[in-house]
């Protein structure tokens, strides 16, 4: 569902009826009331414009679905993206107009899944355009540069039963943790035929692949438990949403926990 699209076709329904609430006021007779449909129309239309402001170009809430991202963010968590960090773009087409930062590694992005666009996806931000990203036996490097990590205790899964290793790492400032499972396969079994695809191989310990320009790799902290640009590719510029920087509610199973409220890397 485009919600943007829905808010857009709201947000003109309603301003035409405000519009015309406006003209045909000056000429209604005194004490004649409204039409209910105009007023309701006119009354939600302030309302619309703000939600439709804030959410196109200052912050849009976005749903934790998957496992994908944990340990960072969990299942249930309901997180704020910030929709300027990137530059201004466009609501709906999500064209860009006023350029500003770039995506930098270690960001948790949220953008347009590239196999289909109607779907949002948030992984971290591995690689950037011209990067050469390996990941093999496990281990990450970026232009021959080992990412730094280091052990740290093991990550017990809530409701799950089972332990996977832990790592704090770091991308320049940027430190998070991440995890691997020790019996997974390092190999990638799942690689679909996507834009580029050329600019990758893969081999039984993983794979090595170059960014093309305007484009970024990205990949979730539950390293394999996540099906991200190992398997479907690169993300483009132009389906970038924005930079997630802040939980604001978990609600799971019923119930709320307010510890996880917060900012987060």
């Amino acid at each position: 569902m485009n919600f943007a699209l829905i808010l857009l076709v709201l947000l003109v329904v309603t301003g035409v009826l405000y519009a015309i609430n406006l003209k045909v006021r000056k000429q209604r007779p005194a004490g004649a009331r409204e039409p209910a449909w105009v007023a309701w129309g006119a009354d939600f239309f302030p309302v619309i414009l703000i939600v439709f402001v804030l959410r196109s170009f200052v912050a849009e809430p976005f749903r934790i679905p998957s496992e994908s991202m944990v340990p960072t963010l969990l299942v249930g968590d309901f997180i704020l993206v910030n929709k300027y960090t990137y530059g201004i773009r466009l609501p709906v087409i999500n064209k860009k107009i006023i350029p500003l930062n770039d995506p930098q590694r270690g960001d948790v992005m949220v953008f347009r899944y590239p196999p289909d666009p109607s779907f949002d996806y948030i992984k971290r931000v591995i690689g950037t355009p011209g990067d050469v990203v390996s990941y093999q036996d496990k281990r990450l490097t970026i232009n021959d540069e080992p990412v730094e990590v280091t052990r740290i205790d093991d990550y017990e899964h809530p409701e799950r039963m089972y332990y996977s290793e832990q790592y704090q790492a770091k991308f320049g400032n940027v430190e998070h943790r991440l995890l691997n499972d020790a019996d997974a396969p390092t190999l990638v079994s799942d690689v679909e035929r996507f834009p580029y695809r050329e600019n990758c191989t893969y081999n039984a310990k993983g794979f090595i692949c170059k960014v093309p320009a305007g484009h970024y790799f990205m990949m979730g902290d539950n390293r394999d438990n996540s099906r991200d640009s190992r398997s479907w590719g690169f993300v483009p510029d132009e389906n970038i949403v924005g930079k997630a920087f802040f939980i604001w509610l978990n609600f799971k199973d019923f119930r709320f926990d307010l510890s996880r409220i917060g900012s987060f890397k």
